[in-house]
């Protein structure tokens, strides 16, 4: 080897959002002049300046290259210790290449941002506004959350009160609002509240809403009510005071017509007009036979014991029992572990781009090779996991072109997936299928979530 390096120091602290130096010193130790070509490797690598990238050197002489760390101040640059190399390539002999080592430290930072959705939840009973709370630092977040209100108007029902959340992740906590009076009658009342997330050592994060409170009733509604209640009032009073007298005249009638017929004491047999002639003889009718039918046909509690009963209507018609019930859907069936999951369209295999765990690595297809980083297991949970991790919708998004991804199994919604018919690999959050990007058959192409639409490339089986 006819180089020679030294880092000074092999080890440096920086914290995210700022930039430290490191000095690399190069001699060159053979015997012609040779220029060698620098740069950056590992996962830091993105973050590293070299100044200069080429360094020309005369036999025994020594040069300085300049490393300069800058991570942003963002989840991706991880807290703790994080190894880097720079590789150097002589142009002379381009095999001969060396790749010094250092070690950077980045330190902890935690930053949480929580947003209401909806910040303004309307209700007669109860409202449910949903807070998501994401972890923008870059360490893990233990936090509660309480709520509060002025003049204690509301109850809270809080679900998850304790949330863990990983750097770049987002927890949602769902909170369900009920006011502690009803308003029976009247108009809306805006009830301000305040969700807080606390976190132990530092000031709370409060999120401010508003729960605005419907009446039961509206007003318009208890003036007419009130307005007609007085109504039937005065017309009942009005129909006490002023009924009216109602007799019948039929028995002094009938009193009148009986003294008028009275024979007088003085009267005589002969003065009286005959019977006979007085009354007239009344033929006898024959009896029509009657022809009414029946009030009750049918049978009832009269006797009709005669009368036809009325027919009976089938089970299946409207009277009887309802329509046959559908039969309920399918679950889907079992899958042994260690499954791969092959593309009708591509015939390859969905696998973890990069082949190694890595929090964040999105899902491709390739060539189905049976590797561990192409075999899934789909768990009672509703995850599917490859590497110890679960497939997972990045940052929870629902919306087409969200990327398809390996991530910590947290148990949020987003890592939620179902093998559902025929052939559809759908996330349930988002109810949107796994689909292969512009509809990319060749080694590499990457997963996203896409409307369902039946094509190939959204068809997925298990072997």
């Amino acid at each position: 080897m006819n180089l020679w390096t030294s880092l000074e120091p092999a080890s440096a602290t920086v914290d995210p959002g700022s930039s430290t130096r490191v000095r690399l010193r190069v001699r060159n130790t053979g015997d012609v002049v040779d220029e060698y070509r620098l740069e950056p490797v590992g996962d830091i690598a993105p973050w590293t300046t070299v100044e200069p990238q080429t360094l020309r050197l005369y036999p025994g002489t020594t040069g300085t290259v300049e490393l300069t760390f800058a991570p942003p101040r963002t989840p991706d640059a991880t807290a703790g210790p994080n190894p880097y190399a720079v590789r150097i390539t002589p142009t002379e002999h381009p095999d001969a290449v060396t790749v010094p080592e250092g070690n950077l430290t980045i330190t902890a930072f935690t930053e949480v941002r929580a947003e209401l959705v909806p910040p303004v939840v309307k209700g007669r009973f109860r409202g449910r506004p949903r807070l998501a709370v994401d972890n923008l630092g870059n360490t893990k977040v233990t936090a509660s959350v309480a709520g509060s209100d002025t003049g204690d108007h509301l109850s809270y029902e809080i679900r998850p009160s304790n949330v863990q959340i990983e750097p770049g992740r987002a927890a949602f906590v769902e909170t369900t609002l009920k006011p502690k009076q009803v308003i029976w009658f009247g108009s809306k009342e805006e009830r301000p509240y305040t969700l807080a997330v606390r976190r132990s050592g530092v000031d709370p994060t409060d999120v401010e809403g508003t729960y605005v409170q419907r009446g039961f009733l509206p007003r318009w509604l208890a003036t007419f009510l009130g307005i007609a209640v007085a109504l039937t009032v005065a017309f009942v009073m009005i129909w006490i005071a002023y009924k009216p007298q109602v007799r019948t005249s039929a028995t002094e009638q009938t009193q009148q017509a009986g003294a008028a017929l009275a024979p007088s004491p003085s009267a005589t047999p002969q003065t009286l007009p005959s019977t006979a002639e007085s009354a007239p003889v009344e033929q006898p009718k024959a009896q029509q036979p009657d022809v009414r039918e029946p009030e009750n046909a049918g049978g009832g509690g009269g006797g009709g014991g005669d009368a036809a009963p009325a027919p009976r209507k089938s089970e299946k018609g409207t009277s009887g029992g309802g329509a046959e019930e559908k039969p309920a859907p399918k679950a889907p069936e079992p899958v042994a572990p260690g499954t791969t999951i092959y593309g009708h369209a591509s015939d390859r295999c969905i696998e973890v781009a990069g082949h190694k765990w890595r929090d964040g690595a999105p899902l491709q297809i390739a060539d189905c090779t049976g590797k561990n980083w192409q075999k899934w297991d789909f768990r009672p949970d509703g995850t599917i996991r490859s590497l110890g991790l679960c497939m997972d919708a990045t940052w929870g998004g629902t919306a087409n072109g969200t990327v398809v991804q390996v991530a910590v199994c947290s148990g949020n919604p987003a890592q939620q997936f179902i093998l559902a018919g025929p052939r559809d690999l759908v996330n349930v959050q988002a109810n949107k299928c796994v689909d292969v990007v512009d509809a990319n058959n060749a080694n590499g192409a990457r997963l996203q979530l896409w409307e369902c639409n039946g094509q190939d490339n959204q068809k997925w089986s298990t072997r």
